[in-house]
């Protein structure tokens, strides 16, 4: 059984045409931000695509349809035929009200995020019958192939749930396709997490706990929005009011990775604030008022970051919260102070743990698809100065057969690394955005 998807293709690329702009769709897999078609098999048009398959597993073909003279008996339906109808079926299964989410487009906007080879099915084929992808240290992720690293591998690597989530969502192909690195997601975690995000709230909290007793001292700040014309503090407060707008419009404009950036810069202004007001013990000697200030407005950006975080790393957010001892909020469009003195808040603990640099090669081996075994990884540089001159040198193959010796290995970790490190580096238009 075959779909006509040629004879569809022109009411299938109106709709692609009506549709991308107010569904806010990434413009690098089937329509550019110009609204111009580059998928290519509505370029080089469309072809008839078989609704069934002949398999052993998969869903039965409807019985009316399963008869020998029409030479269904025993056929599955395509799995991209069946799938997408998982989406309201499930639903129904879950409420009997389930129609109020998928026939309700006045008061219900669906999202979906998926690996790039995906949105064919769900912008091109799906929509016919009815309506980014991610790179790993340069190669496509496959599962034949044990190249990458999927759900259960993941969580048996120790990285926590929260750290690939940030940096999944921190690297996700919005606008260009991404590369999955180690290197960068151990970077993201020691580098931004740890040292930034965690950092900040980590020691704020800790200086609350060891020297107020856990219990938020009086700065002198009334509740509610904070003063950007404040006295000591216009600069900051201005600041990060201006970065609560730009989280906001970015999310209102499904631009997960600016968010995802701007909650990083709020807590980079938080530890920025600590410095520049010289949060220690002798400021609370020789200026407790100002201590206790500067502590409270600290205490209170970390509430607001509860709630910015919350979209991406749930866990952490709930974490944080539990730090504070205080209950969920809504995203503020100002920083005020909602977290009043004489409040009491829970034991501070490490958000984020450090990830040693050296279980960079081994997951890397592990996971390329070459051996499928962590004793793979690159000799280290010592390593093969030793080894000079007692073995033979190693020489590419390009046959997938046969596995690659580690110096080779190790070589190509390092064009790789490389390759990221150029990629990484500002372009001109990104200057005028620091």
């Amino acid at each position: 059984m075959y779909l006509k998807l040629d004879e569809i293709q022109p009411r299938t690329e109106e709709w692609i045409k009506a549709s991308w702009k107010a569904g806010k769709w990434s413009p690098n897999a089937v329509i550019n931000a110009d609204g111009v078609i580059i998928d290519p098999r509505l370029k080089g048009g469309l072809i008839p695509t078989p609704l069934t398959r002949d398999l052993t597993w998969g869903v039965p073909i409807p019985a009316e349809f399963e008869t020998e003279e029409q030479g269904m008996k025993g056929k599955v339906l395509y799995v991209w035929f069946d799938a997408p109808i998982g989406y309201p079926s499930i639903t129904a299964n879950y409420t009997p009200e389930w129609k109020q989410w998928w026939f309700n487009p006045k008061d219900v906007h669906l999202y979906q995020f998926m690996g790039k080879d995906n949105v064919y099915f769900h912008t091109v084929y799906w929509p016919s019958v009815q309506l980014e992808y991610l790179n790993y240290e340069g190669g496509k992720f496959s599962k034949s192939r044990n190249r990458g690293v999927f759900g259960p591998a993941a969580k048996e690597t120790g990285i926590p749930a929260s750290v690939w989530r940030y940096y999944l969502l921190s690297t996700r192909p919005e606008t260009a396709d991404s590369m999955f690195s180690w290197s960068d997601c151990v970077a993201a975690n020691n580098n931004v997490l740890l040292n930034n995000f965690g950092n900040f709230i980590n020691r704020t909290l800790k200086f609350v706990s060891a020297l107020y007793d856990g219990v938020i001292p009086d700065g002198g700040d009334e509740p509610g929005p904070l003063s950007p014309n404040d006295e000591r503090d216009t600069e900051f407060i201005t600041a990060v009011n201006g970065l609560l707008k730009d989280y906001l419009d970015a999310m209102e404009a499904v631009k997960l990775r600016l968010g995802l950036q701007t909650v990083m810069l709020v807590s980079m202004r938080g530890n920025n604030y600590l410095q520049s007001s010289g949060l220690n013990k002798a400021l609370m000697t020789s200026d407790p008022k100002r201590c206790a200030q500067v502590v409270s407005r600290a205490v209170n950006l970390i509430y607001v970051l509860s709630s910015l975080i919350y979209p991406f790393m749930p866990a952490t957010s709930d974490s944080i919260l539990v730090q504070l001892n205080a209950p969920a909020r809504v995203v503020p469009e100002v920083l005020s102070t909602d977290i009043l003195a004489g409040h009491t808040i829970g034991k501070p603990e490490h958000l984020f743990k450090k990830i040693e640099d050296n279980m960079i090669d081994v997951w890397r081996a592990k996971f390329s698809g070459e051996t499928g075994t962590a004793e793979a990884a690159p000799e280290s540089g010592k390593a093969a100065k030793k080894a000079k001159g007692k073995k033979a040198v190693p020489q590419a193959t390009a046959d997938p057969n046969v596995p690659k010796p580690p110096e080779i290995l190790a070589l190509e970790a390092k064009i790789a690394d490389q390759g990221q490190l150029v990629r990484g580096l500002p372009r001109k238009e990104d200057y005028h955005a620091l």
